[in-house]
């Protein structure tokens, strides 16, 4: 088991050069995603393409990478990390500044990954039909409203270590979850 953090920790921190490009394939362009939070290439890759599996599901048009949004998302992460761990969304606060949506996620490192992540907040989906969100449905399935918004664009996540744990954030540009609104 400490193998496996102190593994974790020495490439996590290989991978914390903001200066490493990644190829991403979207739509039949190629294009260079910057990448700047402390995701390795192949998790960028990862996050796109289940964020956009779960988006075509619905018929939703998929999302672009932001490296931008994955330096936001990773200030939060280093932030929960930096408080013990404590899982709060940055609108709790009232430190969301650029008003992203955002997607929280935490588990045990070495068992769990970025992909991980979205797949739990997929399962929500049990939870949403469809239906106009309000204070009832919107509780149980808020992560997975927020991936398949119509409206958002773009996408940058982030992960960090804290005490054997991994915490995934994601954060979304335009934000969803509006009360009173569809999500797609």
């Amino acid at each position: 088991m400490k193998f496996t953090i102190i593994l974790i920790l020495i490439l996590s921190l290989l991978f914390i050069d903001s200066s490493i490009n990644c190829e991403e394939n979207t739509e039949g362009k190629n294009a260079n995603y910057k990448i700047s939070s402390n995701l390795t290439p192949q998790e960028v890759k990862d996050l796109l393409n289940i964020h956009n599996k779960i988006r075509a599901d619905v018929g939703v048009e998929p999302l672009k990478w932001s490296s931008k949004i994955a330096d936001y998302a990773q200030e939060w992460a280093n932030y929960l990390a930096k408080t013990g761990c404590k899982m709060e969304h940055r609108s709790t606060l009232r430190q969301n500044k650029k008003n992203y949506g955002e997607n929280l996620f935490m588990g045990t490192a070495g068992h769990y990954g970025v992909f991980d992540a979205v797949k739990s907040w997929e399962e929500e989906k049990k939870d949403y039909k469809g239906e106009t969100l309000n204070n009832s449905n919107w509780y149980v399935s808020g992560h997975y409203t927020q991936i398949v918004w119509k409206a958002t664009k773009e996408l940058g996540c982030s992960k960090t270590l804290c005490n054997g744990k991994i915490i995934v954030v994601c954060n979304y540009d335009p934000p969803g979850n509006y009360l009173g609104q569809k999500a797609y």
